[in-house]
């Protein structure tokens, strides 16, 4: 595993390349990148760089948003079959319906979408920016989607109606880090605090101690003055924080507590796709810009500056 990883390297940087891999992505995944993190953080980290290929570890929403934020660069997917579930249970014809049923109601959409959702939006979020977002809407009603966890955090948090855009949809992982197994860790490390994406379900959130994004989880345990943290996200962020915070202890909510598809890319598809030059992600240009200035109207709401304005 050594000598393979020490050969992406030497291609990355023959190629020029540079390489991705989410916060959930297998612990060898995430020590031959260059960058590990959120999404949309890694979107924006590659564009900050002079590379002119990126290999994108992580699900397919997550590389398609790496090709239309970086116009001009080749972005390559290790596994074309690692999706999120979450991401495919909205499409237009929903995001149509709702609009239909609530004309005055803005579309908040979560980053975890298609850029086609994206593009028919009124703004775009990230787990950590949801709240402050839609606290600065005039309207009392929005609709919010995908998940219904992340909308009903948003809901707890603002004071608003939050209408989950669908109202099923969830992420499969988040969901199963119930209130239950929660309790039957902290039942091993009581003083240990619990810190849980707000895509769990609101009485996982109740347990909580600090809930935020996987970044933001990941910052608090160097932040919070404790010992042990139960970690309510994807086990991939146990592992991150026992690389960067050595002295402090992270427990897993449960050994089944993974990813498959954010799990399907391995050292072995991230070297073949640097070899290879595939798969190439395509995407529509037109949606593309639609998309971007969607971003473009999230940043400036959020007082944020857009980050290709700095290029």
């Amino acid at each position: 595993m050594e000598d393979l990883s020490r050969r992406i390297r030497e291609k990355a940087r023959e190629t020029g390349a540079v390489i991705l891999a989410h916060n959930y992505q297998r612990p060898e995944v995430q020590d031959v990148a260059d960058f590990v993190g959120d999404s949309l953080e890694l979107s924006i980290k590659a564009m900050e760089t002079d590379a002119k290929t990126i290999v994108f570890a992580g699900v397919d929403f997550m590389v398609e948003q790496a090709a239309f934020l970086n116009p001009g660069k080749k972005v390559l997917t290790p596994e074309p079959g690692s999706i999120c579930p979450m991401a495919w249970q909205l499409d237009p014809p929903v995001v149509e319906e709702y609009r239909r049923k609530n004309p005055d109601a803005p579309l908040v959409v979560y980053v975890n979408s298609f850029i086609e959702v994206k593009s028919m939006a009124d703004y775009v979020v990230t787990s950590s920016s949801a709240s402050k977002l839609v606290s600065k809407l005039d309207s009392e009603k929005i609709l919010f989607g995908p998940d219904r966890n992340l909308a009903s955090y948003v809901a707890e948090t603002t004071g608003k109606e939050v209408i989950a855009v669908p109202l099923n949809s969830y992420c499969p992982v988040h969901v199963n880090i119930t209130a239950d197994k929660i309790l039957a860790v902290k039942r091993g490390v009581p003083d240990a605090k619990v810190l849980a994406h707000p895509e769990c379900p609101p009485e996982t959130r109740r347990l909580a101690d600090f809930i935020g994004s996987t970044s933001q989880i990941i910052r608090a345990v160097g932040e919070i003055n404790a010992k042990r943290f139960i970690i309510g996200t994807e086990n991939g962020v146990v592992y991150r924080i026992s690389k960067l915070y050595p002295d402090k202890e992270a427990y897993p909510v449960g050994e089944d507590t993974v990813c498959p598809n954010m799990k399907k890319i391995t050292l072995e598809k991230v070297y073949r796709s640097l070899i290879s030059g595939e798969t190439v992600v395509k995407i529509d240009e037109k949606l593309a810009e639609k998309a971007r200035r969607v971003l473009e109207r999230s940043f400036a709401l959020l007082g944020v500056e857009t980050p290709w304005s700095r290029k």
